[in-house]
């Protein structure tokens, strides 16, 4: 038969493993975060950061398709339907 002392030993065991995963897992959350300064978000904001295998293309086919439409909108893009961002 077991002893209790020995029991509770690893059920405390088993909370301080929880409680480091626990702090393991935020740390890992809240170190993904980074401070972008004014010039730097045009280049982030760029079409061609997108992550599709070829967002030249794609942006010029949106473009067109602004254009040629007369209107702008509904993927993210801005402008008053002139088609001069």
């Amino acid at each position: 038969m077991k002893s209790p002392i020995r029991a509770e030993g690893t059920r405390g065991h088993a909370a301080r493993l929880a409680i480091a995963a626990g702090l393991l897992a935020l740390w890992a959350l809240g170190s993904g975060c980074a401070t972008v300064r004014a010039y730097q978000r045009e280049r982030l904001a760029d079409r061609i950061m997108s992550f599709q295998a070829d967002a030249k293309e794609a942006a010029r086919r949106t473009k067109a398709l602004e254009a040629r439409e007369g209107s702008t909108g509904g993927n993210g893009g801005a402008g008053g339907g002139c088609a001069c961002n």
